[in-house]
């Protein structure tokens, strides 16, 4: 059985790291490189003490000479879209689960890919709790006249609100028009939080936080509530996989798991 040839872009970061390992251990992938802003050696060993692969700092230099099939990304917006824009003009399928892209940003990957026939995979969450989760608010919505989403991560996390957070008040505000109330006296400016076409969003940056999203619907008399935790980030790797399995076979631009996996 022949394997995927898959480079990690941002393979120092915690999940780079995470992807690698992930990477090891399927039978149908093969890791053949990385590459971080400032490697500190010029290869990296592979958790399962197979060997080594490259370090890098240059992408295009990598792409040359590894010959990946996939590259997978977690890195931060800006790294995000140089790299997919290098890969996919070589005609090699990406995915990436960085957060912050805009709009303007999702266009161009779209177009770019587009015009290459190569597909590109943006999840804002890989973990596949998160992904039922987002199918079920979705379903939920156009019951409800108020709805706000409460999510929390690590302190270190550089965006808010998260992609996920995003992720799902887009998805959300499509089905309906909802009503973020504002008081008549606001005692601490920003209190009520952010907003997205009426879906308000608030944002907890704490010590030891992994990754949480709460929804919560309004009407008159009740509440409906959805909730997902991501104990750890393994949790992420079956969503991971399953992406680069699909995304060889893809022509354009896909945004969230959920659509190859029907959910």
């Amino acid at each position: 059985m022949s394997t995927i040839r898959v480079l990690v872009h941002g393979a120092t970061g915690r999940m780079g790291r995470e992807v690698i390992n992930a990477l090891c251990g399927a039978s149908d992938m093969e890791p053949v490189g990385g590459v971080c802003r400032s490697p500190k050696t010029d290869t990296l060993s592979l958790p399962d003490g197979s060997g080594d692969i490259p370090l890098s700092s240059n992408l295009e230099e990598s792409l040359a000479s590894t010959r990946p099939q996939v590259v997978v990304d977690f890195s931060n917006a800006e790294a995000c879209m140089r790299a997919a824009v290098q890969t996919l003009e070589r005609s090699i399928p990406f995915v990436t689960g960085t957060s912050g892209l805009s709009e303007d940003d999702l266009a161009r990957l779209e177009h770019i890919a587009g015009d290459g026939g190569v597909g590109v995979i943006v999840a804002p969450n890989f973990a596949l709790g998160a992904v039922v989760l987002m199918s079920l608010a979705q379903k939920a919505a156009p019951f409800f006249d108020y709805v706000d989403i409460i999510e929390a991560h690590h302190e270190g996390k550089i965006d808010a609100p998260s992609g996920t957070a995003l992720a799902l008040a887009r998805s959300i505000a499509d089905s309906r028009e909802f009503t973020h109330n504002q008081p008549q006296k606001e005692n601490l400016p920003g209190t009520r939080g952010g907003q997205y076409k009426g879906v308000g969003i608030h944002s907890l940056r704490q010590p030891g936080r992994s990754a949480h999203h709460e929804v919560i619907f309004g009407a008159t008399g009740q509440t409906f509530s959805l909730r997902h935790d991501t104990l750890s980030r393994d949790c992420y790797m079956p969503g991971v996989l399953c992406a680069i399995r699909q995304v060889v076979n893809l022509k354009g631009l896909v945004l969230g798991l959920d659509k190859i996996l029907g959910v």
